[in-house]
């Protein structure tokens, strides 16, 4: 019955360790086609009419700016999540994703900056898109920067939960600038297209999408990853931190002082009695047998 017991739980750790590697290779691998049939509808696609081969951009571009959507939507959920539970789970899950979408929302900074140096002819305008995309980036830097405040893990994880959602509020206002105000960035095409605005022509859309995908993919599987690192290194840690995210130190240094002192109590114990019987008895009949010998 013990073997049954202990290879059944050997065969359950087996697959647990199994198991998410290759859901990773899976995802890896439909990662890596589908970016590569993005980058072949992208060429094949044809270019703009007025923008020329600079439109391209739009392909690396959007998927960026949708995969930190994404990301930063996670961030939301994950947040309310820890805040509800507590569980580290959660807590990893808004900084892995908070990760992705700065590191996105910085890509889709410098692409549109170049494709705005291509068709308006400066690197940066004060354009509603354009700023409060630099507001959401610098945002979330900001909530990156919460972790690192020294303190109670708890509260600091707690703080940045607090931080993850609220950030989220410019996440509609960067999607719904071109709407709202009057700006010099082209608006959505594909799911609010205005009235009167010609239709993307359907091999650019086609590209668009797999791109779209192929960078959520990507994302995905660098999500996993890095979740996947967090919770290891708690796990590394110590089991308290499955809950709490930190490993109690005082825990295993308190065997370690009760090993040394033990020996430290039992060394004088063992010593005196020893040392002093023995010699007690031999200095006071030793003067008595000479005292008889020489009498």
């Amino acid at each position: 019955m013990l073997r049954n017991g202990r290879s059944s739980r050997m065969g359950v750790r087996a697959r647990e360790r199994i198991e998410p590697r290759l859901a990773e290779r899976g995802l890896l691998a439909l990662a890596a086609l589908t970016t590569a049939a993005a980058g072949v509808l992208a060429v094949v696609a044809p270019p703009d009419a007025v923008q020329g081969n600079w439109q391209k951009l739009m392909y690396v571009h959007v998927p960026a700016a949708w995969t930190a959507y994404l990301a930063f939507a996670l961030v939301l959920v994950s947040s309310v999540g820890y805040l509800r539970t507590g569980r580290r789970r959660f807590d990893a899950a808004a900084l892995a994703a908070a990760e992705i979408g700065t590191v996105a929302t910085g890509f889709a900074l410098v692409t549109g900056s170049v494709w705005g140096r291509a068709v308006w002819g400066v690197w940066w305008t004060w354009d509603p898109r354009l700023v409060s995309t630099a507001v959401m980036l610098l945002v979330y830097v900001c909530y990156l920067g919460v972790r690192g405040i020294g303190g109670e893990v708890r509260d600091v994880r707690r703080l940045a939960a607090w931080v993850g959602i609220a950030a989220f509020a410019d996440v509609p206002v960067v999607h719904f600038s071109v709407v709202w105000w009057r700006t010099l960035h082209q608006p959505a095409t594909i799911l609010a297209p205005r009235a009167g605005t010609p239709p993307i022509d359907s091999r650019m859309a086609v590209a668009l999408l797999a791109a779209v995908l192929a960078a959520c993919l990507v994302a995905a599987l660098l999500f996993v990853r890095r979740l996947r690192g967090l919770l290891g290194l708690d796990r590394a840690a110590g089991a308290p931190s499955a809950v709490v995210g930190v490993a109690h130190l005082p825990a295993p240094a308190a065997p370690a002082d009760a090993a040394t002192q033990e020996p430290v109590t039992q060394e004088p114990v063992t010593q005196e009695p020893v040392t002093q019987e023995p010699v007690s008895p031999a200095s006071e009949v030793q003067p008595d047998t000479l005292s008889s010998a020489g009498r």
